[in-house]
């Protein structure tokens, strides 16, 4: 559903559902004394619940990609499903891996309608740049908008070219 959902509605479902007011949000509330409505940890977890189908697609697919054979031959040497995961599954597919973190980790950088709803505005504990955009164009102070952009600009810009040059650096054989 994080996939379909606009950003605010699903913020909208998680602000009820963490709620102290309501169920799980109450039961957290009085079985651990913890409150992830306006939090930064529920800012945190609301990002996640959000952005984690952006990862698990590019993970799965570059799984299903992998031959069968690897996994086979791991197996007929005695390791285990975890063993074989861990040790020979994930470092084949490490280029998509680190696609699918530093992209997954970009759009949240940037998201804007969940992180509002669950975490709000408080300055110093929820308030994240893409909030703060918002308010300075609010106010009209292109210039403040300007900086916070040019700043998610950057980072995202400097990040998304970083895995590209790994990638291909990956990508090169051993004899080139």
């Amino acid at each position: 559903m994080p996939l379909v959902l606009p950003p605010s509605v699903l913020g909208f479902y998680l602000l009820l559902a963490f709620s102290p007011q309501h169920g799980l949000g109450k039961w957290l509330q009085d079985t651990f004394d913890t409150q992830f409505v306006f939090s930064f940890k529920g800012l945190v977890l609301a990002s996640f619940i959000y952005s984690m189908p952006f990862m698990t697609g590019p993970i799965k697919s570059a799984l299903q990609q992998l031959p069968v054979s690897l996994a086979q031959a791991s197996y007929t040497l005695g390791k285990t499903k975890w063993q074989t995961f861990k040790s020979v599954l994930v470092p084949n597919i490490k280029p998509s891996l680190l696609t699918a973190i530093v992209l997954t980790f970009a759009h949240t950088l940037g998201e804007f309608g969940v992180v509002l709803m669950i975490g709000g505005n408080i300055p110093g504990v929820t308030r994240v740049a893409s909030i703060a955009v918002y308010d300075s164009v609010e106010r009209m102070d292109y210039t403040a908008a300007n900086t916070y952009s040019l700043i998610l600009f950057s980072i995202t810009f400097v990040m998304v070219i970083s895995v590209f040059v790994f990638n291909k650096y990956q990508a090169k054989s051993p004899l080139e």
